[in-house]
């Protein structure tokens, strides 16, 4: 069996498949070949945590990866990256594009790094169909990052009065414009994985390969990506192949993105490593379970400026807890737009932000009505918060001691700031 990992960045499930109004016909292909998975969540809404916790199969603070790569955090040990582990179980491992876990790709298992002038879509997608018009060694792990859905957005050619915003955003045109640019880039993204697709086909590895679709996080807008929210760590998971991904399923089971590093080593019948933390979820894809968890936990330490929080999840219930002093958001973890101008303009720097959040997730999908002081909840709300500690006692979260610190040499913003980019520095975590 051969793997294609298939990932963008800041797409959430805001794509066709998912019932939304952006045009993904290659990715809605998939779906209607393969399983789709609604219930899917990263286990960091922040870029290289998210990727490096898929794939190491572990939370974000278990690998090392509290922060951004590029600005100078990194895994504790490259050896526990996937691609290590299909490679000394003889897979031929490559890589084309994004991946944004370290600085050299080579140390994390790569036999092979596509030499290429951007991680855009147009240049990515006809160095993954080379690879696959080459007649790969098989078994073959390739991993095609592509950095559409990040901003900056390309140019739109649709009417954006007809664009609706994710819930998070008012309905304002100039939201509106903001998400028109967003479909645009929704459309290369596609274009690139429908290249890839074909390649398959027209090389007859289509019925040998699993195609593994995701993405790290929710969108690159206001409420979403760097949020722990469902809008936040809400990600498309779309599958096809062999172990039971045929027929246009679809999967309703809770699933973290921790959980995809146990599944492949079950489908490749090899040993799962003993760091791993997620729970393969072939049983659920058996049809011996509905359920491997009963629970999803997920966390933000760094993303351009520190801002520690965590969450669990649940069928019914969202708790996300905040540490720190400050009450205010960090407007350097939101990236720039017209949506977050908009913002902006309307007193976001001076909303005031609770130190827990309890959402009914029955009731309160959107996640926009915090019982957290309700006494009604009261229950509910420590039966959730001991469900965090163990978690974080288990994992050995840094954060039980304090502050998360720096590592030696990376560089934040000021979390009072209100750009990610303004010049960052080594400032220490309060």
């Amino acid at each position: 069996m051969n793997i294609i990992y298939l990932h963008s960045h800041d797409t959430g499930r805001y794509v066709q498949p998912y019932g939304h109004a952006v045009p993904t016909p290659n990715l809605q292909r998939l779906a209607d070949e393969g399983t789709l998975f609604r219930k899917t969540f990263c286990a960091a809404p922040t870029c290289s945590p998210s990727r490096a916790a898929l794939l190491t199969g572990q939370s974000a603070h278990s690998s090392g990866m509290l922060g951004l790569m590029h600005r100078g955090f990194g895994l504790t040990d490259p050896s526990q990256h996937l691609a290590h582990t299909l490679r000394n179980a003889g897979y031929h491992t490559a890589l084309v594009g994004q991946q944004h876990v370290a600085k050299d790709p080579l140390d994390l298992g790569y036999d092979q790094v596509a030499d290429i002038k951007s991680n855009r879509a147009e240049h990515v997608a006809p160095a993954a169909v080379d690879f696959l018009n080459n007649t790969p060694e098989a078994p073959f792990f390739l991993a095609v990052g592509f950095f559409e859905t990040h901003r900056p957005f390309p140019d739109f050619d649709e009417d954006p009065r007809f664009s609706l915003p994710p819930h998070p955003l008012p309905d304002v045109p100039e939201v509106r414009e903001d998400v028109a640019a967003y479909k645009a880039s929704a459309a290369e993204l596609d274009r690139g994985i429908g290249a890839v697709l074909d390649a398959l086909d027209a090389n007859g590895l289509a019925a040998d390969t699993l195609v593994v679709s995701t993405t790290d996080h929710g969108l690159a807008f206001p409420w979403m990506k760097c949020n722990l929210t469902d809008h936040g760590i809400g990600v498309s998971l779309i599958m096809r192949g062999p172990g039971g991904f045929i027929g246009g399923n679809v999967c309703d089971a809770m699933i973290s993105q921790i959980d995809i590093y146990p599944t492949l080593c079950e489908l490749a019948g090899i040993p799962v490593p003993n760091w791993v933390q997620g729970k393969s979820f072939m049983p659920v894809i058996n049809g011996d379970i509905d359920e491997v968890n009963d629970a999803i936990f997920a966390e933000v330490s760094y993303h351009a400026a520190y801002e520690p929080k965590r969450a669990v999840r649940t069928r019914r219930w969202k708790y996300i807890r905040r540490f720190g002093d400050k009450t205010t958001p960090v407007l350097p973890n939101i990236d720039g737009s017209p949506s977050k101008d908009v913002l902006l303009d309307h007193g976001l720097r001076e909303r005031t932000l609770s130190g827990e959040y309890l959402y009914d997730l029955i009731y309160d999908p959107s996640e926009s009505h915090n019982l957290a002081e309700s006494s009604d909840a009261s229950g509910v709300v420590t039966d959730l918060r001991r469900r965090l500690d163990d978690w974080m006692v288990a994992t050995d979260d840094p954060l039980l001691n304090g502050p998360v610190p720096l590592p030696d040499g990376a560089v934040v913003n000021d979390p009072d700031g209100t750009s990610p980019g303004e010049k960052p520095a080594r400032i220490p975590p309060s």
